[in-house]
């Protein structure tokens, strides 16, 4: 399978994996069956020890940071999904995002998958996600998954509605990830611009 696209999910949160981490496991194993000729790549930024974001280049990261961004730039595709914090999204996942270059994203088929303890904050992390994105110049889908502590039971993902979505949204990436050229999608975006 080293010849065929691959599909990063990213948790991106420090805590333990916890149910978020199962949703994104059932989200791959759902794709590996559906989809045998994309290979699915799970990162749990828990489990992956970033740098903390200082401007330098690149190449003056540990070797596991830039692995991370490695990951992110070689995949097709990138569900990220992330918890919402005070009504945003983790800083460990931004400090990752401020690490990749611009090109790491840019053209890149890209999902959003939020989880919160209620519905209430169900848009936060979608839209501050989407204008980071944007500012990558990534292809965002146009609709996510929001998930709730109601979607589990004993720690696992139980709602069958809650499947269904992140079944179509991941669905969705693999689509665009087997038809788009990222080359081909412009302008660049101006962060691309003035770097």
């Amino acid at each position: 399978m080293a010849d065929s696209p691959r599909l990063l999910m990213l948790v991106g949160a420090a805590t333990p994996p916890g149910r978020l981490a199962a949703a994104i496991a059932a989200a791959a194993e759902a794709v590996r069956g559906n989809a045998s000729a994309i290979d699915v790549d799970v990162m749990n930024l828990a489990e992956t020890l970033i740098d903390t974001c200082d401007g330098r280049p690149l190449d003056k990261y540990a070797p596991e940071t830039r692995l991370a961004v490695d990951r992110i730039s070689g995949a097709a595709g990138v569900l990220f999904a992330a918890p919402v914090y005070r009504a945003s999204f983790p800083g460990v996942l931004k400090n990752l995002l401020d690490i990749a270059p611009v090109e790491a994203l840019r053209g890149k088929p890209v999902g959003i998958v939020a989880m919160g303890g209620s519905a209430h904050h169900y848009l936060a992390v979608d839209t501050q996600l989407r204008q980071v994105f944007g500012w990558f110049g990534a292809l965002v889908a146009p609709t996510s998954v929001y998930l709730t502590a109601a979607d589990f039971r004993d720690g696992r993902l139980s709602s069958e509605s809650a499947r269904t979505d992140l079944t179509a949204l991941t669905d969705t990436l693999v689509v665009l990830a087997r038809r788009l050229d990222p080359a081909s999608l412009g302008p660049p975006p101006l962060a691309a611009k003035f770097t």
